[in-house]
């Protein structure tokens, strides 16, 4: 059974653009203990979109997971996890946060609720919300 995630990315620093010309991406620079657990549990095959964070404040693309989580190589700590992912295809239409929050679907997600944490799991009802279109 496949999962469903959200990885939020300041565009400026990464962006769904550098992942398409990239064709795959180390995914790095998560800290946050529960963003580290929801990392640790991405298998391949798993759903990502993109999140971009900044002026934007929207979903722009979705992705696949091609490898899942190991230890970061260039961290000193093991508990520091990445996967990699692929581009799978641009969104028709970015989604912006203000969608999402007026959105009854995502009343209870960690999307709304912990703003700040980078990386989210959705249920197959947020993935087809965000994706439809």
């Amino acid at each position: 059974m496949r999962n469903h995630w959200l990885l939020k990315t300041e565009p400026s620093t990464y962006s769904w653009d550098d992942l398409v010309r990239e064709t795959t991406a180390v995914w790095d620079g998560v800290s946050n203990p529960v963003a580290l657990r929801n990392l640790a549990a991405m298998k391949v095959g798993d759903d990502a979109l993109i999140y971009h964070t900044g002026d934007e404040k929207a979903v722009v693309g979705l992705a696949r997971v091609t490898k899942a989580a190991y230890p970061d190589p260039k961290a000193k700590d093991p508990k520091l996890l990445v996967v990699e992912l692929a581009p799978v295809r641009k969104l028709a239409r970015p989604v912006t946060l203000a969608e999402i929050k007026a959105d009854r679907e995502f009343r209870e997600s960690a999307l709304v609720r912990q703003g700040r944490l980078s990386v989210v799991s959705l249920n197959e009802a947020q993935l087809r919300r965000l994706t439809q279109g």
